[in-house]
């Protein structure tokens, strides 16, 4: 197999939860560029949605999507089925986090999270992906084929490091990072690898794709000490997960399932 055959994803019908947040618009514009086929699935489209659809008008789909509801999935699975087909991968990235700017409460300590808090985080990051496996892996069940890639987080895979958050609660704030978005994320890696067994025998492979904090114009204080914290020295730039994805979605890794691919500069090495 050649070099541009092993990599290849142009034959691909590819659903993209979260598609308008800053990564879902990278991954999607990824694999239009080489040929695939793609179905955004998000509550809202975005300027970048509205981009790739002009740009791509014959093989970019948005669809407005609940990942929290079935009915809203299978209601997105018919419209792309009537435009592309089944679909053949399957990248789980819709997730929420309580954002810096939060509430109190939100950030406070963990003995005083809201409990509301804790069900909106997991509904969203650990049952949509749930439910979006249900309804779109099992249509790739009933055709023998798939690839499955449910975006996890460091936080996942280790604590988040409280430390970070110090130089907050130096100026008079009360902040820790939550906890849900951890335990949904680590949830992610278990659900990943239940999948890959279970659907093995039906040529659909499963892994989780472990990644790290992304620039966004995160204030200076916070960049000085995760970069600080960061073995390779800085946050990821958008697009630097995108060979991760393609290459879990395309042949290069045909071998590869209930695997966690962690890319993260380094950070759980430490």
């Amino acid at each position: 197999m050649s070099t541009d055959q092993l990599f290849d994803v142009s034959a691909e019908i590819v659903v993209i939860t979260g598609v308008s947040g800053q990564l879902g618009g990278e991954y999607a514009g990824a694999f239009l560029q080489r040929g695939a086929r793609v179905v955004g699935l998000d509550m809202r489209s975005s300027s970048g949605c509205d981009r790739l659809a002009t740009e791509y008008s014959e093989r970019f789909l948005f669809i407005a999507a609940d990942v929290t509801k079935k009915i809203s999935l299978k209601q997105a699975m018919l419209e792309m089925e009537a435009k592309f087909g089944t679909p053949t991968v399957l990248i789980n990235n819709a997730a929420i986090d309580s954002p810096p700017s939060a509430p109190p409460e939100e950030n406070g300590p963990f003995e005083d999270y809201p409990e509301e808090s804790w069900d909106r985080v997991i509904d969203v990051n650990l049952k949509g992906v749930y439910l979006c496996c249900q309804v779109f892996g099992a249509a790739m069940a009933k055709v023998g084929r798939g690839s499955i890639i449910n975006v996890a987080s460091i936080y996942g895979v280790v604590s988040p490091d409280q430390n970070l958050y110090e130089y907050r609660r130096k100026r008079g704030e009360i902040f820790y990072k939550p906890v849900a978005y951890s335990a949904s994320k680590s949830g992610i890696l278990n659900l990943s690898r239940y999948l890959s067994v279970y659907w093995g025998k039906k040529n659909i492979r499963v892994n989780s794709l472990t990644i790290a904090g992304v620039f966004n114009n995160q204030e200076q204080a916070f960049l000085d000490v995760y970069c600080g914290r960061i073995p390779i020295g800085r946050m990821a730039s958008a697009d630097e997960y995108n060979g991760a994805v393609l290459f879990l979605a395309s042949p290069a890794s045909r071998y590869m399932t209930g695997a966690n691919l962690i890319i993260d500069g380094g950070w759980t090495a430490i």
